[in-house]
């Protein structure tokens, strides 16, 4: 699939990026921008389509990291996705953040089981436990990441009564922001939060075998529902 082209965004949590798959090759921007990711995240979009020489009806499909994070950015990241996937008429790609940071455990660490903790504030983490695996597909076999926990919005007690393996390699804000962890030498590590970079290998297997959705289906993943969100006005 050397001529495929993928573009992915994120703006799930303070992290805003945006990565490319073009000719088999991958660029990327990441920064922090909180609180200015609609302001960000179009430019940053249009910086790396130009570099590439590229307009976005050249890309062959979408990817948007789909949640878990904070409210205001997973909703950023929809409805952005969902106006170029609906004007350009591209084929959508979902992508867990719990899952990329998994990916990019591997990519960087060769990480093959993943605890993933990003903090939801309020005493609480976006909780995950991924293990790489090998599937058989169409397009003959490949790895995806299979869930031992489910994604979950949980106190990091609970987080840390769930855990299968004490041993696998940790991602995410929250292993530092709750004591809970520190008392039992469960610390993070370098990758604290999603990047568009490590969404691409995820949306390129995800689109081998045809797993898209149209503009119209998108639909962020906040775990939290939006009830509780209201009842702290001003917070992410």
């Amino acid at each position: 699939m050397q001529n495929l082209t993928l573009l992915v965004l994120d703006t799930s949590t303070e992290a805003c990026s945006v990565a490319l798959f073009h000719r088999g090759e991958k660029t990327h921007i990441n920064e922090l921008a909180q609180r200015t990711h609609t302001k960000r995240i179009l430019p940053m979009i249009d910086e790396i389509l130009v570099n590439s020489g590229l307009g976005l009806n050249q890309v062959d499909a979408l990817a948007f990291g789909r949640g878990p994070g904070s409210f205001t950015g997973v909703r950023v990241g929809a409805g952005i996705a969902q106006g170029l996937a609906f004007g350009a008429d591209l084929p959508v790609i979902p992508v867990s953040n719990l899952t990329a940071m998994a990916q990019a455990a591997f990519e960087l660490h060769q990480a093959e089981n993943v605890v993933a903790a990003i903090d939801a504030r309020m005493n609480e983490v976006y909780f995950s436990q991924l293990e790489r695996e090998k599937v058989r597909s169409d397009f003959g076999e490949v790895f995806q990441w299979r869930e031992i926990i489910s994604e979950q919005v949980c106190s990091p007690e609970q987080a840390i009564n769930q855990l299968q393996n004490d041993n696998a390699f940790r991602v995410g804000t929250g292993w530092a922001a709750y004591s809970q962890f520190t008392e039992k030498n469960l610390t993070g590590s370098d990758i604290e939060l999603p990047n568009a970079l490590y969404m691409l290998e995820l949306a390129r297997v995800e689109y081998l075998q045809k797993h898209m959705i149209s503009a119209l289906e998108i639909e962020p993943i906040y775990l939290r529902n939006e009830v509780t969100w209201k009842k702290l006005p001003g917070r992410e």
